[in-house]
């Protein structure tokens, strides 16, 4: 049968419902009832074609299917094609592309491709686990009256599929934890301050699965983390059994020693209500010991119950190291107090040793946070495998989505979840931020020294507290240092910038806005019961607000048009939807933190634990676009998941540290959140909250003019982190004093002020390249940010190289990312030559090189087959035409390029009103053809010229920022041209 019959005998048969004995067809959905039913597995199975390489499976152990709307998949526009066929053991649903095979009697599901050879299977025995779950009535805290029966009860699952032998495993969302290639690895899915969990996994092999849950959920091994006294025999520092020994060294040197049968002081604030329980551990430090200047350390001896790696948990607030056998498996770590952070490590322990085990622990701060847990053992073959469990679902509901290259998987996962949108295009230049600018002159004073400066910069950021202390969430200025907010906006326009603002689900219960909420239900309000107080002041009471009903959406935008966007004429160009997690208070327990942000207006917290950042998203782009149908929206959110995209909504990575390990981090943070299918990504370049050792250099340089050791590092890291932030979407520096202006970071003959100039305007000479990148985000579902597997799949090289990535197709940055390093090794992927971005140098590939990193640069990269188009020297992103472009060709392979431009602010290129030229090389004959120009829009440049400069082993030329004098110069007018070089 050929194709074109195929497709005629499908559409007919998908326009009936169709009955045989092993399954029932209703239009897109095959239905299979299970036959040989067991304690734990699926009733029934169903699989919906949503396209020619998305197929959908859902499962329950129920009668019948739930009726449900999700909250991520949006309406497919098209049918498509495909039969179904059965034989004794199998059905079988086949479209164009794929094939999936769902045993009967045990409801296991298998894919194939077109050529039927195997992609992915659930596991022979136990792919689908489910077990009945009801929500605990702690989480649901003190609008228990307002949730049914029916919304407390659901189910938990888990999924499981075979060791397919793929190499790798990515994507997950945003984590902390170095880590990219999350093959074997464990992973808490969870909203919270730095951390950001999307429920899509991508393989090497090229598929995905979106898993449509939005409950808490665990990649990896599915049980909780146990406490140690729960996975080993504990002996204390002496060798009694039964507990580690703690010990406690005040700064005035009273000392407290006492046993511990586990380290789990993670959730210490005492007005948090608790239930002491076994599996919490010890509940509270010693009485009346002040942690600020002490030193703690826990030791003793851990013996395993089996030979085993063993994954552990190490939870920290300020410097904290841990010691196995005499090891350093956790060099010195640190985060503050009021947001500690993660770290994994892996130790392979042997049965009936007994393992040495020493945390060293100097709390920084009166109330800080420690905790060590480990994960159960389980064999390497289970480990392995692709494993999902959600806490809390209506059912089992997943997508698998296939494709010949991991571009194509997350076009597949953006077809399901909504476009991304052609951001404006002064988001892809470089903004300035500080937490916080406290007056309308600070914001206009700064904006004005960077064009005094002549550095380049498109948006200057208000962060919060622009209104009065007791007001947040009145969405009004302090009226007493923003005496007038619509001149500052007028200001800054007028000196070329954008403005952002940060908004906040949060309200004080004092203000209007949370009572005009709260009259309609839509407010959460176990933290105002719990009396539950902010930072600011004398702490304020305050909660949050319900983005899960559509009402509260509304309001909410219209509290935030009436008081910060229509009233100042529209002058707002960006939202700064900052603790979208949502975080009503920091560290809490888990189930504490559900009480605080629930019942929603769908169900649980539970069932809807790390969904709001999607609906909170929905409410300002939506609620923009009601009232400025042309001005494109742009969202900055501190959370995200699946879909956000969809709601011209960026994520950046939250409070982090500033220290080279956080700076590390961010790397497989940034790619991992990309390989999600969430395109634009950025963070606090520089870090945010600050070591007292870098602040008290700055003050110390302030008062004596001493550049101290400590105020070198702090300057050498903000450089080598504004380095690698130029090669990121979202370009922006942040952070708590000290101030991150360049001015204020380093004086301007300083080699770390010249530095971070240079990459800013490297980022706007490169604008023509990144602008069209990010107009293939929406047109061709591109990913700016790529992990070197995308690109370079089938070089097991790259599986887990961290510090590398393809910033477009052209440009392989790899960041410094140690003190005092002037060289960094450096992968040259094997499938090509590749070129130093700086000077032209020619290398082969599939070899190591010691790249030199002076501080002044990091090591750059360029593929043969690359075409570079580099722009005039610009200040601001729309501040002139790109009339004279340096075009730069790589050769050695034929490459293409396509320039995307369009009107840069609105949504014109919805309807048609953009334009693309494509460039060609061809490496043979030495051509470059510049194909007609395709489309058009208002200020569209009809002439231009391109300066073409080809770089290979002979001529061995870097990209040159200051204008190249090399070259040959094409005059263009839209009509093709084609030059041999």
């Amino acid at each position: 049968m050929n194709n074109k019959t195929f497709f005629t005998v499908c559409l007919l048969m998908g326009s009936l419902s169709a009955s045989a004995a092993g399954y029932t067809r209703q239009q897109q959905f095959v239905t299979i009832p299970v036959t040989q039913l067991s304690a734990n597995g699926p009733r029934l199975v169903r699989l919906e074609v949503m396209g020619p390489k998305i197929i959908r499976v859902e499962a329950t152990a129920e009668h019948t299917f739930p009726a449900k709307q999700s909250l991520i998949i949006l309406p497919q526009k098209s049918a498509t094609p495909f039969r179904v066929s059965e034989d004794a053991a199998k059905v079988l649903v086949t479209t164009a592309s794929v094939r999936a095979e769902v045993n009967k009697s045990t409801g296991r599901v298998m894919f194939f491709d077109a050529k039927g050879e195997q992609i992915v299977a659930e596991n022979a025995t136990d792919g689908k686990i489910f077990k009945s779950f009801t929500v605990p009535a702690r989480e649901i805290g003190v609008d228990s009256a307002r949730v049914s029966d029916s919304w407390r009860h659901g189910w938990s699952w888990t999924l499981q599929f075979d060791n397919d032998g793929t190499q790798g495993y990515y994507g997950l969302g945003q984590h902390q934890a170095n880590e990219l290639n999350m093959k074997g690895k464990n992973e808490e899915l969870y909203q919270y301050n730095t951390k950001v969990s999307v429920p899509f996994v991508v393989s090497n092999l090229n598929y995905g699965i979106l898993w449509d849950s939005y409950s808490y959920c665990r990649f990896g091994n599915p049980a909780d983390y146990l406490q140690l006294n729960r996975a080993f025999t504990l002996y204390d520092a002496d060798g009694v059994r039964g507990h580690l020994t703690g010990t406690y060294t005040a700064a005035d040197g009273r000392t407290i020693r006492r046993d511990e049968d586990s380290i789990y002081y993670e959730y210490l604030l005492p007005d948090i209500p608790r239930k002491k329980t076994g599996d919490l551990g010890e509940a509270a430090l010693p009485q009346g010991f002040r942690l600020n200047g002490s030193h703690v350390t826990y030791e003793g001896y851990m013996e395993a119950p089996a030979d085993n790696l063993y994954r552990f948990l190490l939870y920290y607030a300020g410097y904290t190291r841990v010691f196995i056998d005499g090891k350093e498996v956790v060099p010195e770590h640190w985060r503050q107090a009021w947001n500690p952070n993660y770290c994994k490590f892996d130790v392979r322990l042997e049965k009936g040793k007994r393992h040495h085990l020493l945390i060293d622990w100097l709390p920084d701060g009166d109330v800080s946070y420690c905790g060590l847990r480990v994960a159960a053992p389980r064999p390497d073959s289970e480990q392995q495998k692709l494993t999902v469990w959600s806490e809390m679902a209506k059912d089992l509901d997943y997508y698998f989505i296939a494709g010949n290259s991991l571009d194509e998987v997350i076009s597949g996962y953006r077809t399901l979840t909504g476009k991304a949108q052609v951001v404006p295009k002064w988001a892809m230049g470089f903004w300035q931020s500080r937490e916080r600018y406290k007056t309308s002159a600070d914001v206009e004073e700064t904006l004005a020294e960077f064009r005094k400066r002549h550095i380049p910069i498109d948006n200057i950021v208000q962060d919060w507290n622009y209104w009065k202390d007791d007001q947040w969430g009145a969405q009004e200025f302090d009226r007493s240092r923003y005496p007038n907010p619509q001149a500052m906006l007028d200001s800054v326009r007028q000196m070329h910038g954008r403005f952002m603002i940060s908004v906040w689900p949060k309200f004080y219960v004092n203000t209007d806005n949370y009572k005009a909420l709260d009259a309609r239900g839509w407010m959460y309000h176990q933290a105002v019961v719990d009396s539950v107080r902010d930072w600011v002041g004398p702490g304020y009471l305050n909660s949050f607000y319900d983005a899960y009903s559509s009402g509260a959406r509304r309001m909410f935008w219209n509290q935030i048009d009436r008081g910060l966007y229509s009233r100042y004429n529209k002058g707002v160009d960006a939202w700064w939807m900052d603790a979208s997690e949502p975080n009503v208070r920091d560290c809490t327990p888990m189930w504490y933190r559900k009480a605080l942000s629930g019942p929603t207006a769908l169900g649980t917290t539970t069932e809807y634990f790390n969904a709001y950042s999607i609906p909170n998203a929905d409410a300002i782009y939506n609620g923009q676009r009601s009232v400025n149908p042309n001005r494109r929206v742009f969202l900055l959110t501190r959370s995200g998941f699946a879909g956000e995209q969809h709601y011209s909504t960026a994520t950046w990575s939250g409070d982090i540290g500033t220290r080279w390990e956080d700076m590390r981090a961010q790397m497989t943070a940034g790619l991992n959140y990309n390989l999600a299918g969430l395109p634009f990504w950025g963070m606090d370049i520089g870090g945010f909250s600050v070591e007292n050792r870098y602040s008290s250099a700055q003050q110390n340089y302030d008062q004596t003019g001493v550049e101290s050791e400590d105020l070198k590092e702090w300057r050498e890291l903000q450089a080598r982190w504004n380095q690698f932030g130029c090669f990121v979407p979202l370009y922006r520096t942040h952070g708590q004093w000290p101030l991150r202006e360049v001015w204020n970071i380093a004086p301007e003959a300083h080699p770390a002020y010249k530095s971070i100039v240079w990459y800013d305007r490297l980022r706007y000479r490169l604008m023509p390249y990144i602008y069209s990148l990010a107009g293939a985000v929406h047109f061709n579902d591109y990913t700016m940010m790529r992990a070197l597997v995308m690109d370079f799949n089938g070089d097991s090289k790259v599986y887990d190289l961290k510090d590398q990535w393809m910033f477009g197709p052209s440009l392989m940055a790899c960041p410094v990312t140690e003190y005092k390093a002037r060289y960094r090794s450096v992968y040259l992927p094997q499938q090509c030559g590749w070129y130093d971005f700086y000077t032209g140098r020619h290398y082969a590939g599939g070899q190591t090189v010691m790249a030199a990193a002076p501080y002044e640069r990091i090591p750059v990269f360029v593929p043969e087959g690359s075409i570079i188009p580099v722009g005039p020297e610009m200040e601001w992103s729309d501040e002139k035409a790109a009339e004279l472009i340096d075009l730069y060709v790589f050769a050695g392979r034929n490459a293409t390029f396509t320039l995307y431009e369009d009107e840069g602010i609105n949504y014109n290129y919805e309807k048609g009103k953009y334009a693309t030229v494509m460039f060609s090389w061809n490496d043979a004959s030495k051509t470059l053809t510049i194909e007609p120009r395709k489309g058009s829009f208002n200020g569209m440049l009809k002439n231009r010229r391109f300066n073409v400069i080809v770089v290979d082993g002979a001529h061995a030329l870097g990209v040159n920022i200051d204008r190249s004098t090399e070259g040959h110069l094409v005059r263009y007018d839209g009509r093709a041209v084609s030059v041999r070089l």
